[in-house]
């Protein structure tokens, strides 16, 4: 890998564990100022100085959630959007440019495909594109991936998201995110076919911690790379902690039990 690349990429992945706890903060664009998200300087230094590796928002965001002070956090520039007012919400399009994303500091570029959707092509051509340039630059890409569009029946099903998985590796993504399948075994074989790191996404705010923390244990397990997850992390009622119980789980192997000790059962 080129040095530079690698640097960056050593700035989002922990070089030691080679997994990474991600906290993506790009849904205002998708659903507006949800909870959480309303003062982006208290967001991000809560989840930082509870050990996220990295952030991910929108270009505009970053000057709104850059601190003066506080523990360093790495930084993925979000490249693609649309909204849920759009009559096709999953109909992702570049919003800014790898470019951008450097002036902007970022040590990460991210992009959004949902395959299945009618303009799936367009998507995967962005998706290319992307990596080209990144490449380019010498800056880490993290592809989302998942499957949603007409005839897609369930997301989570284990063939479509390895699909989604493989969709990424082979267009150049050097991080991939993806729906977790709901176990062990489906997930393992995910990440066996993938030749970079591998991270789950977290979906719909989920009805506990004990199911959430259970869920990232599992996936690690199964040889996953960590977490980019977003609501069920900056909507906890003491983010900060819960990400230093996830620290533990993703970068020192704990157990659920050894999680939950930290948050408190809930």
């Amino acid at each position: 890998m080129e040095i530079g690349k690698k640097i960056r990429m050593e700035r989002i992945i922990n070089r030691v564990t080679g997994r990474t706890i991600i906290v993506p903060m790009d849904h205002g664009v998708s659903v507006g100022p949800i909870d959480g998200l309303v003062d982006m300087r208290e967001a991000v230094s809560n989840v930082a100085e509870g050990g996220a590796d990295a952030v991910l928002m929108h270009k505009g965001l970053v000057r709104c959630g850059h601190r003066a002070g506080g523990r360093d956090v790495g930084l993925v520039v979000h490249l693609s959007s649309s909204t849920s007012l759009s009559p096709s919400p999953n109909a992702k399009i570049l919003t800014a440019s790898v470019e951008d994303a450097i002036k902007h500091g970022a040590d990460g570029v991210s992009v959004h495909v949902n395959l299945g959707d009618e303009t799936e092509s367009q998507m995967l051509a962005d998706l290319g594109k992307v990596s080209a340039i990144a490449n380019e630059w010498g800056i880490p890409l993290l592809a989302m991936m998942y499957a949603r569009g007409q005839h897609i029946h369930n997301s989570f099903d284990a063939a479509n998201v390895a699909h989604c998985a493989r969709v990424a590796v082979e267009l150049g993504a050097d991080i991939v995110k993806v729906s977790y399948p709901g176990d062990i075994d489906s997930f393992s074989r995910v990440v066996e076919a993938c030749c970079v790191p591998v991270v789950i996404a977290g979906g719909e705010k989920m009805n506990s911690t004990r199911e959430f923390i259970t869920m990232v244990h599992d996936s690690v397990r199964a040889g996953g790379a960590g977490l980019s997850v977003g609501r069920n992390v900056f909507q906890h009622k003491n983010s900060a902690m819960l990400v230093k119980a996830l620290r533990g789980v993703v970068h020192e192997d704990w157990d659920v039990e050894q999680a939950m000790e930290l948050v408190g059962n809930d």
